[in-house]
């Protein structure tokens, strides 16, 4: 669908985004962005939009009506409901419009078409944007922070029905999110995106082999475990926890029977984005400063 190679997006004397190595993204992805703030996840969906001017390739096929994007910020008229903002953007009735009345009732919105929008909660301002962005029936779709300010219960609520709506749609999708638990049920890839560079993008399933083993055992961050787990591959990892890489299962089985031993509280992932994304942007910066040094 899109092709990306030696991209190279500046503001001024700054450079926001350097791609060198192609990256693709096919027909049914689920991708899920990380990074910090600045990094420059949202400049490179203005990249490929066209929104921002850059250096470099990006090859499709795609149509720019077939692409779609949720930006993290969206504003609508306050002189009107959301019901005549809804049907003036889609050009349609939502009375004669089956498909349309279909995703109103999927998002639960229906109690909020006589508002205005200023009088919508984030939640449903979100809801609305999600309504429109959906009834595109875009090929790409990005969502930028799309549960930004939302509190977890609302959050939740919204993932799971993005999810469960993906699952039964063909669309590509490609979601930029602080939120790790999101990704981890949306994503079936991640992209990783570092100060400007791609730190690696590739399967969920692979990246976490390549940089925390085969399983990961955490636990709390003590004196005493950091005792009975001396000699033991340590990941990194927020300061509350301490994190043990296991290659094999036979690491894994002699870890967790000490652990047990020594009445440990612990606990077994396979799927552990921060701890993924903490390793593998050390790791970058660690390769990045020994080039340098060289």
């Amino acid at each position: 669908m899109i092709t990306i190679h030696n991209l190279k997006v500046t503001y001024g004397n700054q450079t926001a985004l350097t791609i060198n190595t192609p990256i693709t993204f096919q027909k049914g992805d689920r991708i899920g962005i990380i990074g910090s703030n600045g990094a420059g996840k949202s400049t490179l969906i203005k990249a490929i939009m066209g929104i921002v001017n850059y250096d470099g390739s990006i090859q499709t096929e795609l149509k720019p009506e077939q692409i779609a994007v949720h930006m993290q910020f969206n504003q609508y008229a306050n002189t009107m409901s959301v019901r005549h903002i809804m049907e003036a953007v889609l050009n349609t009735s939502i009375k004669k419009n089956k498909e349309l009345q279909e995703l109103i009732t999927y998002f639960e919105f229906e109690k909020c078409l006589n508002k205005k929008f200023s009088a919508l909660s984030g939640g449903q301002q979100q809801r609305m944007t999600i309504i429109l962005i959906l009834m595109q029936k875009a090929e790409l779709v990005f969502f930028d922070e799309v549960t930004s300010g939302l509190d977890f219960e609302t959050r939740q609520k919204l993932m799971e029905l993005l999810t469960k709506w993906y699952r039964e749609h063909p669309a590509s999708v490609c979601m930029v999110s602080h939120y790790y638990e999101e990704l981890e049920q949306m994503a079936n890839q991640i992209m990783i995106i570092d100060e400007g560079h791609i730190v690696d993008f590739g399967m969920k399933e692979e990246l976490f082999a390549k940089y925390c083993g085969n399983v990961i055992i955490s636990m709390e961050n003590t004196n005493k475990n950091q005792e009975v787990t001396k000699g033991l591959t340590k990941l990194m990892a927020p300061k509350r926890e301490l994190v043990i890489s296991c290659p094999n299962k036979n690491d894994e089985i002699n870890l967790v029977k000490v652990l047990i031993d020594e009445n440990i509280n612990f606990k077994r992932s396979t799927n552990d984005l921060e701890i993924l994304y903490i390793n593998a942007k050390a790791a970058f910066r660690n390769k990045t400063t020994n080039n340098i040094a060289r």
